[in-house]
């Protein structure tokens, strides 16, 4: 049986410089209760709950990759996106309804230093 978390255990992206994405990546997830779980030599995971989904290591990135994020409340994508631009992210679309892909779909979008795309997103309806 799935978990409400979905099939996919982790991701890992490439990172040009380890420590500006490790400054980033603290600041920007902290509204969605991310934390920086576990580093190492060229390697940084982060997660919820003491287990990290989400690594970056040192390395050149061959290709920009999306990165979604799920948030419980609409809340926690506006101060994902303000934390984020905040840690010098550079916006890819403000807080707001997507509706083109789903009538609750609320989302934000940040560029990380290196170009990845890395969105918050909830799925419930406003409810006030």
């Amino acid at each position: 049986m799935r978990d409400r978390r979905g099939v996919i255990d982790h991701i890992g992206i490439s990172v040009r410089d380890l420590a500006k994405s490790v400054a980033f990546y603290k600041q920007a997830l902290a509204p969605l209760g991310y934390e920086l779980v576990m580093q190492f030599d060229g390697v940084a995971g982060f997660g919820v709950g003491g287990k990290p989904d989400l690594w970056i290591s040192t390395g050149e990135p061959k290709v920009a990759v999306h990165v979604a994020l799920r948030a419980e409340r609409r809340s926690i994508v506006t101060a994902f996106h303000a934390a984020a631009v905040a840690a010098g992210g550079k916006d890819n679309g403000a807080p707001g309804v997507r509706a083109h892909y789903h009538p609750n779909y609320f989302g934000a979008f940040v560029l990380d230093p290196d170009g990845h795309n890395v969105e918050a997103v909830c799925h419930e309806a406003y409810l006030g």
